[in-house]
């Protein structure tokens, strides 16, 4: 069966929502942007009135406003995020049940099967373009192709509201012209190597000799190779199929730099319970804890150690990542600092136990859920540690808009 992949992009997802939602802002560029008082203070996301005046993700607000003194910061609503995600998931899938989520704004969909039904690719694509449109108030872009590589690689060629088909026929004009950089999972480290070697198109790297690419770059330059050839193989996912958790971790910056180690313990404490309560929800066990510390001159390191016993409790969580850092402070005030329990198990259920270590843990684990239902009910600030209340500038890291799970990624 001839494949028929779909990759459907919404157009400036974040800004695009948050205009949604205030008419007014309509028109005017618009950048989705972090608490400055909070040191998130760079660019999440932006319209495209925004990009014409050269605004780019990552800028820093300072920057930002200088390119275009008239942008409008507007702070993220993850929640409302979330719920277009979910809601263009379910329109993909009326069309197939093979739908790959490729971050909040972005899916594959196989339609191999389903042609006879709906129409041809182009067809699907423009349908989903429309529905998008007109139920959701946004755009989206679709690329229709053979393989997951090519079919993003069309959807970011025309933006917005645009379909772009790439063929085995055509792809050669179409791709290979294009920076090698376009290319999924060409990084600007490997993009600085390739270019060493005046690698500098799809083209160029699809002409090279995948052996002098193995040397170069590893198994991942044969890979490339193939990528830039047409020959991606890789299936979509079934929808709502969960991909391989590696590890659950959570992040933050500091809204001033962490000078004391009653400092380190409050963003710990909040970052660790985070950890716990994910861990909780995706019904998974720890058996290592690692740390990321980050000084204020933006030197950094990770440490990470076993826990005696896996489990997923926010005191042994905490317990371990404090000593992580006790054993190797930085020389200089703290600014951000990131926990991540990883060497996952899957564990839905629990057996008693007779050993006294782990009776602990289990009395533990029970009154993290007690916690977990009190904040489920009144919110997440309901119920903190006494430590927290020592200074609410650090305590107010909510874990819910600060987190990130790590799935196992291509190149891992």
């Amino acid at each position: 069966m001839k494949r028929v992949i779909l990759h459907s992009d919404m157009n400036n997802f974040y800004a695009s929502v948050e205009c949604l939602y205030d008419p007014s802002l309509r028109g005017r560029p618009v950048a989705v942007a972090g608490d400055p008082e909070a040191r998130h203070s760079i660019v999440l996301a932006k319209n495209y009135e925004a990009k014409a005046c050269g605004v780019a993700t990552g800028n820093p607000l300072w920057l930002a406003k200088q390119k275009c003194p008239e942008i409008i910061f507007v702070p993220p609503h993850y929640d409302r995020y979330l719920k277009f995600s979910r809601l263009a998931q379910e329109i993909y899938s009326e069309y197939t049940d093979q739908v790959e989520p490729f971050g909040l704004d972005e899916c594959w969909l196989d339609v191999s099967a389903t042609t006879e039904i709906f129409g041809s690719g182009t067809k699907v694509a423009d349908s989903i373009r429309k529905r998008i449109k007109f139920e959701l108030g946004i755009t989206a872009s679709v690329g229709v192709s053979y393989n997951k590589i090519f079919a993003k690689l069309g959807s970011d060629m025309q933006k917005p509201d645009a379909t772009t088909v790439i063929t085995p026929d055509s792809f050669q004009a179409k791709v290979w012209p294009l920076p090698v950089g376009d290319l999924l999972y060409v990084g600007r480290a490997t993009e600085k190597k390739l270019a060493k070697y005046f690698i500098n198109t799809i083209g160029d790297l699809a002409n090279t000799s995948p052996e002098f690419l193995h040397r170069l770059l590893g198994k991942n330059g044969i890979v490339l190779w193939q990528f830039a050839n047409g020959l991606d193989t890789s299936p979509v996912s079934k929808y709502g199929s969960r991909p391989l958790i590696k590890s659950i971790g959570n992040s933050t910056t500091a809204p001033r730099d962490l000078v004391s180690e009653n400092d380190i313990k409050i963003t710990l404490y909040a970052l660790c319970e985070s950890v716990s309560a994910r861990l909780r929800e995706q019904n998974f066990i720890c058996r290592t804890v690692q740390i990321t510390v980050r000084d204020k001159y933006l030197i950094s390191y990770e440490r990470q150690g076993k826990l005696d016993y896996p489990n997923r409790t926010a005191a042994s969580i905490f317990e371990l990542a404090l000593a992580l850092y006790r054993q190797n402070p930085p020389n200089a005030p703290v600014r951000s600092l990131g926990v991540r329990a990883c060497d996952l198990a899957h564990q839905e259920y629990e057996q008693l136990s007779f050993l006294p270590e782990v009776q602990e843990i289990q009395k533990k684990e029970q009154l993290d859920r007690a916690v977990d239902s009190v904040r489920t009910r009144f919110g997440h600030f309901s119920i903190q540690r006494g430590i927290m209340l020592t200074d609410t500038q650090l305590s107010r890291l909510d874990p819910k808009n600060d987190h990130t799970i790590h799935p196992e990624s291509f190149f891992r």
